[in-house]
């Protein structure tokens, strides 16, 4: 069975509600937030997969449309690819907040989808994200969890940002 990181998108990999951007909408409001192109390259080191799970309410809710959306994950993923780090699939909820989807965080269907699709072993894997609804999901999945902030009683680990986890997250891989 293969390992993977599952990581958020919005707070763990790109800025918002920042003096930049409020919400990413069009690729040129997606600003990595530092470090994070190596935290993921030092990730692809030693994981199978690294993938993106993210909630994007903003389609059901009619701020953009679904296409744009796809478009802004294709540039990140380039954008990422130029410095060497690498991510294998984004997979997104489009429904609005409270829609009752399962798809949507903190339900675990987008990593659960993933780990079936890529043969992955969810025990030996990591949900990253920066909400209590990201760390849930990951638990409902069976990952480890990482909670980017100051602050979370549910995960496993705590840290500021994504690359002050990555060393730790390398460090607790079951061999």
């Amino acid at each position: 069975m293969k390992k993977a990181v599952f990581l958020d998108r919005d707070g763990v990999i790109n800025e918002v509600l920042t003096s930049r951007v409020k919400f990413v909408n069009e690729p040129n409001q997606l600003y990595f937030l530092p470090g994070v192109p190596e935290a993921i390259r030092q990730l692809n080191e030693v994981f199978d997969y690294i993938f993106v799970v993210t909630n994007q309410g903003g389609v059901g809710l009619g701020y953009m449309k679904e296409s744009k959306l796809q478009a802004i994950h294709t540039y990140m993923q380039s954008e990422l690819a130029k410095e060497d780090a690498d991510i294998q699939e984004v997979a997104y909820c489009p429904h609005k907040p409270k829609s009752g989807c399962d798809c949507r965080k903190p339900n675990s269907k987008l990593i659960v989808d993933l780990a079936e699709k890529y043969q992955v072993d969810l025990s030996s894997s990591y949900m990253v994200g920066d909400t209590d609804t990201d760390i849930m999901a990951g638990k409902h999945a069976g990952t480890k969890t990482v909670f980017l902030g100051t602050t979370d009683p549910l995960a496993d680990a705590v840290f500021p940002n994504l690359l002050q986890a990555t060393p730790w997250i390398i460090d607790n891989i079951e061999i």
